[in-house]
């Protein structure tokens, strides 16, 4: 499955980093990739092993907010 996620907060290369990280931390995630130009996350992912919510929380367990 592949999901994008609209976050907010993320200005520069360490954002990037710990929402990255974040996100493949969580078992069933495959890839991430981090768009901060346009504020959006693509992430590749196996929905037997994780959900949205749980990603959504990751990331704002980084600080970030996750919009929808």
């Amino acid at each position: 499955m592949e999901m994008t996620l609209e976050v907010n907060g993320m200005t520069c290369g360490h954002c990037e980093k710990a929402v990255k990280g974040a996100l493949e931390e969580l078992e069933g995630v495959h890839g991430v990739e981090v768009h901060l130009d346009a504020g959006k996350v693509d992430v590749k992912y196996d929905e037997a092993f994780v959900t949205k919510e749980k990603m959504k929380d990751a990331i704002e367990d980084q600080g970030y907010d996750v919009v929808g």
